[in-house]
């Protein structure tokens, strides 16, 4: 979401003095709450990095993939001996996709030269990992939507003598038809490959209380929406993250335009014309 010319940084510290806005896919890393379950596979990946391999991470949009995906990025570019590529463009065909590594690890290749650019980034890679200690590895975000070829060629690419090492480490995020897609015969190949999964379900209510709580907390104002109005949202959200968030990001652009300094459910039934949500009986996930 936007913050737009009436949300600045500096209108926001001045009603209710956030640092940032909390609800937006643009808060700084440390503005994050990071789940045990992404803390547990950041470990693996790191871990992973030594040898190379797969890693997957999946689920429905707005279960955090993306978020995931950032933090990892984050932990693992704090490393000295590792080099973190991140494709922009999952969809790209292979002579695009040739082009996107060679940027991002800083090799010339020749995409019109399949096995040459082959060739020369596999010696790259050597190098880094023989001389220097880099150990490259690449995220790529939307992976469901990669070309079945470049999918093949990045499993090959990323084999070693024989399958008995492995000179990349391999991040891929996608949502539930990536799982479809390497269950195909010309994939499982690479399916079989994957060492650590990260499957990302609906949040239970506790675990988004918990991620509220603490964004708010860092961006300054742990008391920017009243308990109610978050007991109302928590509800609204049905275990997903980003449909909090932007329900959250709303009203602090309501309140914000009528320079409010406390959000409650009162704005919430004002901006939505509603009434109050039956309250759910149900325990936790």
């Amino acid at each position: 979401m936007n913050l737009g010319k009436s949300m600045n940084r500096k209108k926001l510290h001045a009603l209710f003095g956030l640092k940032w806005n909390p609800f937006t896919s643009t808060v700084p890393i440390e503005g994050l709450w990071i789940a045990p379950r992404v803390e547990s596979i950041c470990a693996c990946v790191e871990g992973m990095a030594d040898e190379g391999g797969f890693a997957l991470v999946t689920g429905d949009p707005g279960n955090g993939k993306s978020i995931t995906l950032r933090i990892l990025a984050d932990k693992l570019q704090s490393l000295p001996d590792i080099n973190v590529g991140i494709l922009s463009r999952p969809q790209s065909g292979l002579a695009d996709f040739y082009r996107e590594l060679g940027e991002l690890f800083a090799v010339q290749l020749r995409p019109h030269n399949r096995r040459g650019g082959f060739k020369a980034l596999r010696k790259k890679w050597k190098a880094h990992t023989e001389t220097s200690l880099i150990r490259p590895v690449l995220l790529i975000d939307e992976a469901q939507e990669m070309n079945s070829a470049v999918l093949s060629e990045l499993r090959i690419l990323a084999a070693g003598q024989l399958d008995t090492e492995t000179d990349l480490t391999v991040v891929l995020a996608g949502d539930n038809r990536l799982m479809d897609r390497l269950s195909l015969p010309d994939l499982v190949p690479l399916a079989s490959r994957i060492r650590t999964r990260l499957l990302l379900e609906y949040a239970s209510q506790e675990e988004l209380s918990k991620m509220l709580q603490c964004v708010l907390k860092k961006a300054g104002n742990p008391n920017l929406l009243s308990t109610t109005l978050q007991n109302t949202l928590l509800d609204l959200a049905a275990g997903n993250y980003r449909v909090l968030m932007m329900l959250a990001g709303e009203l602090l652009m309501a309140a914000c335009e009528r320079e409010m300094t406390q959000i409650d459910e009162k704005l919430y039934f004002e901006l939505y014309n509603t009434k109050a949500p039956k309250r759910s009986a149900r325990k936790p996930r």
